[in-house]
This record gives structure tokens, sequence and C-alpha cells, in this order.
């Protein structure tokens, strides 16, 4: 059975989105109040928290401080409209002093990147133009916005390189972390954007300007690296489940790191009987899918490659 052990307040409204970090040792939150606010876990079985402290113990004491459960560590603000998802992801030593940056999608059209240095927050970059992109990218818009509508979803690759969007406009975008040599050869320009000379960069390198048609996208994940074949699943207003995989390699005139090529190679057309609200894989079975919808229903589904 599910009980509540802790309540953390705070947002003044609706809270959109959760996510762990990958110790689970922080706890992102982010709502319709434009803000995200961060959290550190105290919980026993995670970095800081106490071993023998025990959920019943916690109730027993009748205090929700005296476990210590939670803690808030920073309150984000830069987004100018609702903040819709939210996910952690290697930092690469590439932003701040942390080991993970956090992410975050907005009703505002971009994405912004959270580091921490010395115990403090920051917005590191905003990606929402892709501009600067290599000559060698004729598939991607060389200026202005990348989505033009509201970001409703975030899909991290394993290795925490690669960054997937879904917007309200039915387009997927695909980003690229570069290092801060690569950018420094590879976009001269992007100095002037970058918070820090030591920053890295994310720009979009790709594009699927009609991943459910006219429909917004609401969930995107990848799939864990136990899985195997890097397939990427999509879920949205459409009622349909989308499966992309990456074609070819560069020989084969396929896809390549900085122009990478998806193609849609599985649907499952009225998935739901409404929006399609959030799909996952199994984290550790690659053929097994997760989705829930409107509807009100959770299905279970078995992914079979071709």
């Amino acid at each position: 059975a599910f009980e509540p052990i802790a309540q953390l307040e705070g947002h003044e409204n609706e809270i959109k989105c959760l996510a762990w970090n990958t110790t689970g040792s922080l706890l992102a939150s982010c709502g319709r109040d434009k803000t995200i606010w961060i959290w550190e876990c105290f919980l026993p079985g995670t970095i800081g928290g106490n071993e023998s402290m025990t959920a019943e113990y916690s109730r027993a004491e009748g205090d929700a401080d005296q476990g210590g459960e939670f803690e808030c560590l920073a309150v984000l603000q830069g987004h100018d409209g609702d903040v819709k998802s939210i996910v952690f992801g290697p930092s690469h030593s590439q932003w701040g002093e942390g080991e993970e940056v956090l992410f975050s999608a907005s009703y505002d059209n971009s994405i912004k990147v959270w580091a921490e240095e010395s115990g403090d927050w920051y917005c590191a970059a905003t990606l929402g133009a892709s501009d600067s992109l290599p000559q060698s990218m004729p598939t991607v818009e060389t200026g202005g916005a990348v989505h033009a509508s509201t970001i409703w979803s975030l899909g991290l690759s394993p290795g925490g390189v690669r960054l997937f969007s879904g917007s309200d406009d039915g387009s997927m975008a695909i980003w690229k972390m570069y290092t801060a040599a690569e950018r420094k050869i590879l976009f001269p320009r992007a100095s002037d954007i970058v918070a820090c000379s030591t920053d890295g960069l994310w720009k979009c390198v790709g594009k699927l300007p009609d991943a459910h048609s006219s429909y917004a996208i609401f969930s995107i994940a990848c799939a864990p690296s136990r899985a195997g074949h890097g397939r990427i699943v999509s879920g949205g207003g459409d009622n349909c489940i989308n499966i992309y995989r990456e074609e070819a390699t560069p020989a084969d005139g396929g896809s390549s790191s900085d122009a990478p090529k998806f193609a849609l190679e599985a649907v499952a057309d009225d998935a739901h009987d409404g929006d399609v609200n959030c799909v996952k894989w199994h984290p550790m079975d690659g053929t097994c899918l997760v989705s829930c919808g409107d509807d009100g229903t959770v299905k279970m589904w078995k992914y079979r490659r071709g």
C-alpha cells in the first residue's frame, strides 16, 4: 500500500512535473507559477539520508520536520510562462561545479539549462534559437526559433549528450551537447552567448517538423542503454504513440551526431481515446512500454523490432 510520508509546499498553484537526480539526493518540481523548486532529500537510502531513520520513526515523532526529509535548496525563476517539463542530466564538467544540470521546458517556447556553482543554482543557458549551426545541416533552419509554440516534453539520451524536445506545434527537435573546446572551434560566434568561457554548448542539430502532424507532443522518452536499440518513443495530442529509429551511419548516407536522421518505425494509432499524456520505456526491458492518456487508462505495450 502507498501512504504519504512527506508533503512539500511552496508552489503557488498547479505543479506540472517532478524529476529525481540520479542519486535520489535531489528532487525538482515545476509548475504553472513559472518557477522550479529544487529540494534536497534526506530520506533513508539516499546521499545525506539517515539510514537509521525509517518512515515509521518519522511518523511516530508526529512532526514532519523531525525527520527532515526534504529541504528547499533553490527556487529558480527565469521562464516567462508555465514550466511544463524538467529532467536532470550529467553536466559533463561543462557547466558549473556540480555533476548534474537540470533542463526545463516552458510555455515560453524555450528550454533552460540550470547549473550549480558553490551551492547556488543559476541559469547557464537558454535554448530556443537555431543560429550558429554548422553548414552541413541543411535540414535545420539556420535562424529563428526552433519551436513555434509551447515545449511540452523533454527526453534525454542515456549518455546525456543528446536532448529531445517536443512542442505544441507538432515538431520534435534534437539537441547535441558540444564541449567548450568544440564550441570554440565549431561555433566561434557562440562565445558571445555563453555565460562562462568554459561552458559547453547545446545546439539544435536536427528536427522532425511533423512528428505528430500538427498535434502537440506531450511526452518523449529515450530507450535505456541496456535496451540496445536506441529508439525514441513519443505520445501526442493525435492519440498516437510513435517510435523512431536513427538511420544508418554516414558511410551509408545516413545519420551522424552533427546531423542526426530519425525515421518513423512504428505507430500505435488511437493508442488512447484522447491525448497520450505520458510514455515510458521499462528501465530494464527494452521491449516493454507503458502509456497513459486522457481516457483514464494506463496501457502496457510490447515493442518488437522489424
